[in-house]
């Protein structure tokens, strides 16, 4: 099986959905030459007939961005798909993203129809976007909650119509790990010609299970990852870029797979997507928050300036970072405390720094951190 993760990033599309969040045309364009210096694979830019603006951001990325696919997004109606084409004809290489729900929630209440005429509609879409180009991904909203003999057919059928990747959304993240493996697998085992597709994993973070199921659908077989920076997105966000790239990397002993991904980029691309969105990245967000490679407490410092490895799994250099950082606080040891002075040019013998020690501990009783000035001052004294 092929060892290459393709990375779709939907931060300009889903990941614009977030609530709050607007990006005009020159920060999308912004991001998206991060995001190709980055090294993500294909670029979903937008959903053209939404809006004219939306049209406009589409059309400009496809033309500014090279050496990235441009992807569009398309209802399963031949009008969205033409306006599509149209966004998407400067693009060096183009994919048109359609399809429709696949769920009896979906087919019942969203689309009002049966599965049979949503199968033809979905084939009908998936033929009509093959005279604008090859690359044609179509997604099967809600999978997650879908019956399984359904998907299988409705897989099958519009990969005999052109569709060379196929998107398996947990739209309402109602997934688990588990369940997501089993559906891409079944996917890949019961459809007769999934030899003839990449399989694409689009999970949402509801149940905060986005990257361990878009983990699981990789182990299953998939090939292609949909995600957005920082994981944002509608709801509780998408799957997370960084997440994904970096539990492949640090544990491909597990998955035997790569992506193409720049890693040393990770930490710039994240607080560049975050100063122009305006989202703020929680502070304990695995691998670009801001206290990923921070240590407070006195037992973890310890182990962690005798070796980085007992307390880190990711070398800060790896995704961008300087270093790590020894956070002093009432839960700091000596080690922490001797670590730091020394950074800041001070060492004392044993006998004064059991002093500065106990005056440090009086000191960090009152703070939520002690700083350099405060340790300045305390030197002083």
């Amino acid at each position: 099986m092929n060892n290459r993760v393709l990375v779709f990033d939907t931060t300009l599309r889903d990941g614009e959905q977030s609530p709050g969040v607007r990006l005009s045309v020159a920060d999308k364009i912004e991001i998206g030459r991060q995001l190709v210096d980055l090294g993500v694979d294909i670029l979903e830019s937008g959903f053209p007939i939404s809006s004219p603006g939306d049209f406009e951001s589409v059309e400009t990325l496809a033309r500014e961005l090279k050496g990235v696919t441009i992807c569009a997004l398309t209802r399963a109606r031949q009008k969205d798909i033409e306006v599509a084409a149209e966004a998407l004809k400067p693009a060096e290489r183009r994919r048109i993203h359609t399809g429709l729900g696949v769920s009896a929630n979906h087919l019942d209440f969203k689309l009002r129809m049966t599965k049979e005429q949503a199968l033809e509609t979905g084939v009908n879409a998936v033929k009509f976007a093959r005279q604008y180009t090859d690359d044609i991904e179509y997604f099967m909203e809600d999978s997650g909650r879908a019956d399984p003999e359904y998907v299988y057919r409705v897989v099958e059928e519009v990969i005999k119509a052109g569709a060379t990747t196929i998107n398996v959304p947990d739209t309402t993240g109602y997934t688990y790990p588990n369940e997501y493996y089993h559906l891409i697998k079944g996917i890949i085992d019961n459809v007769p010609n999934s030899d003839k597709a990449i399989f694409s994993c689009h999970c949402h973070n509801d149940l905060g299970m986005a990257t361990a199921n878009t983990l699981a659908g990789v182990m299953a077989g998939a090939r292609q990852v949909e995600v957005t920076v920082n994981g944002i997105g509608e709801r509780a966000g998408n799957t997370a870029l960084e997440e994904v790239v970096m539990a492949l990397h640090i544990r491909s002993d597990k998955f035997m797979c790569q992506t193409g991904i720049d890693t040393k980029q990770l930490l710039a691309t994240s607080r560049m997507v975050s100063r122009l969105t305006g989202m703020t990245v929680q502070r304990n967000k695995a691998v670009v928050g801001a206290n990923a490679y921070a240590h407070s407490s006195g037992i973890h410092q310890d182990g962690v300036l005798k070796e980085r490895s007992t307390y880190e799994i990711i070398d800060p250099h790896l995704v961008g970072a300087e270093k790590s950082e020894i956070i002093l606080t009432a839960r700091s040891g000596r080690h922490g405390l001797k670590f730091r002075l020394h950074e800041m040019g001070f060492d004392f013998p044993d006998e004064r720094f059991e002093h500065l020690y106990n005056e440090f501990l009086k000191v960090a009783d009152t703070k939520q951190e002690v700083d350099e000035d405060d340790l300045r001052e305390l030197v002083n004294r």
